[in-house]
């Protein structure tokens, strides 16, 4: 089953991806911010798969904690997540999927799953 790190700073949006993400067979990790999603990846040795919101309270965004991701585990495939549009964000490592905000919880599965979606990994 592929271990999964979802970063989301709010809490019913969280439970709710969460589930189904879980019902559609991945081992969901959950972090409320990124000093936490940093902490986890530590502490479990990395994810197969890492989703983040891109801006997040706290200090720490999901660039950031996508490249503690790639640290940890160096194939680790990243989803970064935000309502701006993709022009409006700094540039994203090659490794990273960018999706558009609001999306669909089965949008979000489909990435997951798309092996063409995955640029550099």
């Amino acid at each position: 089953m592929p271990k999964l790190l979802y970063v989301e700073d709010d809490s019913l949006l969280r439970t709710v991806t969460s589930m189904a993400l879980e019902d559609a067979g991945y081992e969901v990790v959950e972090a409320h911010d990124g000093h936490q999603a940093r902490q986890l990846l530590e502490t479990h040795g990395g994810f197969d798969y890492v989703i983040s919101d891109i801006s997040m309270p706290g200090g720490m965004s999901g660039l950031e904690v996508a490249r503690a991701a790639l640290e940890a585990r160096p194939g680790c495939r990243t989803v970064l997540v935000s309502g701006y549009a993709s022009a409006q964000l700094p540039s994203l490592p090659a490794s990273v999927v960018y999706l558009g905000k609001p999306f669909r919880v089965k949008q979000l599965i489909e990435t997951l799953g798309d092996e063409t979606a995955w640029r550099a990994t």
